[in-house]
């Protein structure tokens, strides 16, 4: 399993799995490194990309950047299962350029009503500048499995109200008082408390995540290079 922090200008991805990359896609994109010499191993042998963090100009990438990205992706991750892509917040280029690519987007929202405000923005962007039709909406931090249905369904019913696209509930990851702890010893949560909620959750998930089929047809108008059978997340 390979992890693209695709935070690129402002990643930290290694900084909570306490990780110390030598070198990050800064370097890739520079032309001083490859992906291969870059990527370092996190806990329970996944890949991680490590991003650059405090480097304004990486947080919108150029055409030619994102092809640099594409063709070095092609080459290293073609051993690869998976390749979990993690964007950031918000709805810059970087983000649905990310979130266009993978054949699977999953969007992520929590209880906070700003947070629904956000995942609608998302879906909206990706829909009518990419064509995406198809979302998946997982929710996180959430008190109670009705809380995470009833957050889905606000979600969902706007999205039916205006956008007319399809949005699918795979699930959700409960509050824990573990994550944060885990974030303070710069681990992964499965990894630091692998019986708490959210690692069940998690775990839970990944399982369901494996279970996905795996399509050839692009889900919209932009589809990084996963034809080797990579799945991208």
């Amino acid at each position: 399993m390979l992890v693209l922090d695709a935070d690129i200008g402002l990643g930290n991805l290694d900084v909570l799995l306490g990780l110390v990359p030598r070198y990050t896609i800064e370097d890739v994109l520079s032309g001083v490194r490859t992906l291969d010499e870059i990527v370092v191993e996190g806990p329970a042998g996944i890949h991680v990309l490590p991003a650059s963090s405090g480097v304004p100009h990486l947080t919108a990438l150029t055409d030619s950047q994102q092809i640099i990205i594409q063709e070095q992706l092609e080459q290293f991750a073609a051993g690869m299962d998976v390749l979990l892509i993690d964007t950031g917040a918000g709805i810059s280029s970087n983000v649905t350029f990310f979130a266009a690519s993978a054949h699977e987007t999953v969007v992520v929202a929590t209880p906070e009503p700003t947070s629904l405000t956000d995942a609608y923005a998302l879906i909206k962007v990706l829909a009518r500048q990419y064509r995406e039709r198809h979302f998946k909406v997982l929710v996180n931090q959430a008190k109670s499995r009705r809380e995470a249905a009833e957050v889905f369904r606000k979600l969902d019913r706007a999205i039916d109200q205006f956008l007319h696209v399809a949005v699918e509930y795979v699930g959700y990851i409960p509050h824990d008082d573990y994550v944060p702890l885990a974030v303070i010893r710069q681990k992964a949560v499965v990894e630091a408390f692998p019986d708490s909620p959210a690692s069940q959750a998690f775990i839970k998930l990944a399982d369901q995540v494996m279970q996905w089929p795996k399509s050839d047809i692009p889900k919209g108008s932009v589809q990084l290079l996963w034809q080797r059978g990579i799945k991208g997340i």
